[in-house]
């Protein structure tokens, strides 16, 4: 098989088929398609993957890089653009590339600008602990110099060069892990891969077992042999792939690196990780060992015209959200044409890495938050018995509170200049009010360190913030007569946004949240919601309190305004959402905010 791509381009053979059987079109009407696309998967606690665990437990932090043919052709192609993840541009549903005009592509490759140990030192400042790149994604087209096939960076392009090896390389002087990405069950330029050609070069027809033979499990064996110790094999999209050949291929994993992770896209419950759906951070802390991947810009291949920075406070955001709800964090880069990576995607990561190397306590080895979930002014870690604050809106008039703590407080210092300058807190009931300096001292993320007696304890029941804006997903919520479920789409092609919503209204449904308030007083009440035409919504509270209001509505989720709700007195109250008129079929409830309001009396 090793001549085969290139008898394929000289011989311009016939391609019968190069159908996906997969269907993108069910994914963007159909989102639970995703859960073909990225495979079953099992929850996974660290004592089931033993010391594999810590590339997890120590770093939380990794760089991605997706690179390869199609970074070349950004997302133009025949001069028509097509907007959205570049990878998939050879795809009948985007570009429609054919085999033959796509492995010509080839020839126009050559990033003279590749320099692997200007991305090592990178991801080393950006505060990153290991790199995953792709070795061959979808369209087949290997990244290394392949045995398997000659479809290759290194005999198909003028570049002539196997990148990985000098990748792996720079990677073990900067002390980073590193590791593969290879689509396994989908080739679209391989007789038999899943969207491929049905005919091989001998005109013989040809199913899945002949692309796995010939190709995809000798690769894998390639990749895990000839670049040293790897730290992870991160294998995508199994689709209705059949068990057997995911355990093969995890079995030669394990022979050839058994120190190496495997992602959970395996498929069939064989991965050691729950890898979650593309660009998707929890709302709620999430037990054992996961990992959600996210891209610096919008596309995870290079596409010519996406500018769509990630600053480095939206980084760090991230970064210390997916801590804080347990996880860890992969961001991807997409290396340009020339093979370099795009400046400004440069200036984020180390902007953010210097804030990491300052607060590494945050990150490496940290704990998820005590309270399960984000807090109106920041998220919190945990680490060698202290609570990291990080306050991501510093507050006009302050202070922070944090609810639910049944510890008394030992301290309560805040980092400034290399320094931890102590703070006064006052604690009523389980609530603390935490006293900060009139100045932030850092610009993107501010960090507090507080220390309690005993074993922290914290009530993780809901609370609105008497200071800051408080948003509750109907993820905490209970419902009556309405669904509560996870809802995923596509804005661009590939570009997943993820909720949790309430839909199938009845006249009677509700759904409601059990909540402490901290302050009495009046409180603006918003819902973030879609839906068609006009729609009179209802929040009342357990008090005797309500607010009713009629808004439009549109297929954008948005935050509407309802008015203005008098909580009586402090307390734990019961905050109930209906719809009273309208469309209701359309109506899709997402969130719900309070703002709390100086005194109106």
């Amino acid at each position: 098989m090793k001549n085969h791509y290139r008898k394929m381009i000289k011989t311009g053979l016939t391609v019968l088929s190069c159908t996906l059987a997969l269907s993108l079109t069910a994914q963007e009407k159909a989102p639970e398609g995703m859960d073909e696309m990225w495979g079953k998967q099992k929850m996974v606690s660290r004592s089931d993957i033993g010391e594999r665990a810590a590339l997890f437990d120590d770093g939380n932090y990794s760089m991605f890089i997706h690179w390869g043919l199609y970074s070349n052709i950004a997302n133009k192609w025949k001069d028509t653009t097509y907007y959205g993840i570049s990878e998939w541009i050879m795809h009948p549903r985007r570009a429609g590339i054919s085999v033959q005009e796509y492995m010509a592509e080839a020839k126009n490759f050559n990033p003279v600008n590749f320099d692997a140990e200007a991305i090592a030192k990178l991801a080393k400042e950006a505060g990153m602990k290991y790199i995953v790149v792709t070795s061959k994604h979808h369209d087949g087209f290997a990244m290394y110099d392949s045995e398997a096939s000659d479809f290759n960076i290194v005999e198909a392009t003028p570049f002539g060069r196997d990148p990985m090896k000098e990748l792996a390389q720079a990677c073990r002087e900067h002390g980073l892990g590193f590791g593969f990405y290879y689509s396994h069950n989908q080739d679209w330029t391989f007789p038999g891969g899943n969207g491929g050609p049905q005919i091989n070069e001998k005109g013989e027809e040809v199913g899945f077992d002949y692309y796995f033979k010939e190709k995809c499990l000798p690769q894998v064996k390639e990749i895990t042999t000839q670049y040293g110790e790897i730290a992870m094999v991160w294998f995508d999209t199994p689709g209705n792939m059949e068990k057997k050949y995911v355990e093969q291929l995890v079995e030669v994993v394990r022979k050839n690196q058994p120190n190496a992770m495997i992602s959970g896209r395996a498929g069939h419950d064989l991965g050691d990780y729950l890898s979650l759906g593309d660009m998707n951070i929890p709302v709620r802390n999430v037990p054992g060992l996961w990992e959600t991947v996210d891209v610096t810009n919008d596309s995870w291949g290079y596409a010519w015209y996406d500018e769509n920075w990630k600053s480095p406070k939206r980084i760090l955001k991230s970064v210390i959200s997916t801590v804080a709800r347990g996880g860890t964090y992969m961001l991807n880069v997409g290396p340009k044409p020339d093979g370099s990576i795009p400046e400004e995607a440069q200036n984020a990561l180390r902007d953010a890495g210097k804030w990491i190397n300052d607060y590494p306590q945050v990150i490496y080895g940290a704990a998820p938050s005590p309270w399960g979930r984000e807090l109106p002014w920041g998220d919190a870690t945990v680490k060698e018995g202290k609570i990291n604050l990080a306050v991501y809106d510093w507050p006009l008039d302050g202070k922070i509170v944090l609810p639910g703590v049944n510890n008394t407080v030992k301290t309560a210092k805040i980092w400034s200049d290399g320094s931890l300058l102590p703070l006064k807190t006052v604690k009523k009931g389980n609530w603390i009010s935490i006293e900060l300096p009139a100045r932030r001292p850092e610009k993107t993320v501010s960090v507090v360190e507080l220390t309690v007696d005993g074993g922290l304890s914290v009530d993780q029941s809901l609370s609105v913030d008497p200071i800051y804006p408080t948003r509750l997903s109907v993820a905490f919520a209970q419902a009556d007569d309405v669904t509560i479920e996870d809802k995923k789409w596509m804005e661009k092609f590939g570009e997943w946004k993820h909720v949790s919503q309430a839909q199938n209204w009845t006249e009677d449904g509700r759904v409601y949240w059990e909540v402490e308030i901290f302050e009495p007083g009046y409180y603006q009440v918003d819902l973030n919601y879609a839906g068609s035409s006009r729609l009179v919504w209802r929040v009342t509270n357990s008090d005797g309190g309500f607010v009713q209001n009629e808004q439009n509505a549109s297929h954008v989720y948005s935050y509407f305004e309802m008015g203005l709700m008098k909580f009586e007195k402090a307390g734990k109250y019961t905050v109930s959402v209906k719809i009273k008129e309208g469309d209701i079929a359309s109506a899709s409830l997402k969130e719900i905010r309070f703002t709390p309001l100086e005194s109106l009396e």
